[in-house]
């Protein structure tokens, strides 16, 4: 496969997350062929120093690709600035990119699905976003991959030509939606996407991705997933920036490498229903909720 996109890795102060994301990375089977480049954040304050400078002693021994760049921060970036910044220095050098953060573990496949969508896709404009990762899913009927409205970020690639369209304001973002895309934009009131907009509004998170998100979603554009998960998120265990401790999201990956790409650009109603019944009962029976808190607090 030529042409292959280079690999943007955020890091920051989790050593054990980093060592596990690149073991699994450095299997993929075009890793030996692909470029990797790490940013590494810079500490918020004192109490981040040390971890941050042990994941930079460890990932400065990174091999297995067909190169490694390191490019360190002297300051505090913060995640959101950090791969806004990471992902347009590469997407303009080579006008594309996939991207991982310290807590995610990969299929063997993961690298080359990556390249084999965006090589296929390259020129359709409606198409933005190549995700990774998928919930778990109950419809073992769907496609092997599909497209679909919304972002996901826990491993994903984009061209330059889409990424150029992604708007940090937002307030540019909010004054384009109504009652209708608002509807359309949280699956149908299933999940809290509108509430994620709100949020960094009023600076409760600093979500990179769901402007990222919006931004695709304001353009109508679609996004390319599969329908098993090529990535789960290890970070479910209060360590991460926004990460909880609930195994809601946990997947088993999928050890296949996916073959079958959607033909037609449009969204599948098959695989977006799917999402939306797993988006309406995915916390469970208020005794269920009610367990997952307790364990939560404990922990």
């Amino acid at each position: 496969m030529q042409n292959l996109a280079p690999i943007a890795l955020f890091v920051y102060n989790r050593p054990q997350h980093t060592e596990r994301t690149l073991k699994f990375l450095k299997q993929n089977e075009l890793a030996a062929d692909s470029r990797l480049f790490i940013f590494s954040d810079g500490a918020k304050g004192t109490a981040d120093e040390d971890k941050v400078a042990e994941v930079r002693e460890f990932i400065k021994k990174a091999d297995g690709f067909k190169s490694v760049e390191i490019i360190e921060s002297k300051s505090n970036m913060g995640l959101a600035n950090s791969v806004i910044a990471g992902v347009n220095k590469l997407t303009s050098t080579y006008g594309q990119v996939i991207v991982f953060e310290d807590d995610l573990i990969s299929s063997p496949y993961t690298l080359t699905y990556f390249n084999e969508a965006l090589n296929r896709y390259r020129d359709e404009k409606k198409v933005m976003h190549i995700g990774a990762y998928m919930y778990a899913l109950k419809d073992d009927t769907l496609p092997e991959s599909f497209f679909y409205r919304a972002a996901t970020s826990w491993g994903w690639a984009t061209w330059t030509r889409a990424w150029q369209n992604f708007e940090p304001n937002i307030d540019t973002l909010i004054e384009q939606f109504d009652s209708k895309k608002r509807n359309a934009f949280s699956i149908e009131n299933t999940m809290n996407f509108w509430k994620q907009m709100e949020g960094f509004k009023s600076g409760k998170n600093n979500s990179w991705a769901i402007r990222w998100y919006a931004s695709i979603f304001l353009k109508g554009g679609l996004t390319l997933n599969p329908s098993q998960s090529l990535v789960n998120n290890i970070g479910h265990d209060g360590t991460g920036i926004h990460s909880g401790m609930s195994d809601i999201y946990n997947v088993i990956i999928n050890p296949q490498p996916i073959k079958e790409f959607p033909t037609v650009v449009e969204e599948n109603q098959k695989a977006y229903q799917a999402i939306k019944r797993f988006l309406a009962n995915r916390k469970g029976s208020l005794w269920a909720r009610i367990k997952r808190y307790i364990k939560e607090r404990l922990n």
